[in-house]
Order: C-alpha cells, then structure tokens, then sequence
C-alpha cells in the first residue's frame, strides 16, 4: 500500500490531459521555462558590478580595487 507504481501516475497524466488540454499545458510549460531562464539571467546578472547613480544623474560603474582614503 505505500507509493503509487508507474501505472497509477500514466493514468493521473491521462486525467490530467484530458482535462486542461495538451495546448494549454504546452502553454503552462513555455511559461514555466520562460520564468526559470528569467531567474538564471536575474542571478546572472548579480555577478556584474553595479551602478551607482551620482546626484548629477550620471552612472558610476565599477568595483572598488583599493580601499585606501585621499584628502580632498
């Protein structure tokens, strides 16, 4: 009686088409894909150096390479 075995879960596919459709689960697994590429370009990106903006508007891009203070 403990799990189900590969005929029960081929009939909960059948179900499961019958019901939605297979051009709508087409649809639902394009979303899905297209959301995970999504994520992986958005964690991609973290790696890049930010931009900071400056009060003028212009963008500062880049790491900082040395830690040490000037006078000004």
């Amino acid at each position: 009686m403990g799990s189900l075995s590969i005929w029960h879960w081929l009939i909960v596919l059948v179900v499961i088409v019958l019901v939605f459709g297979t051009k709508k689960l087409g649809s639902v697994g394009k979303d899905l894909g297209s959301a995970v590429k999504g994520f992986k370009e958005g964690i991609r990106s973290d790696d890049e150096p930010t931009k900071q903006i400056k009060e003028d508007g212009s963008a500062i891009e880049g790491e900082v390479s040395n830690k040490t203070h000037s006078k000004v």
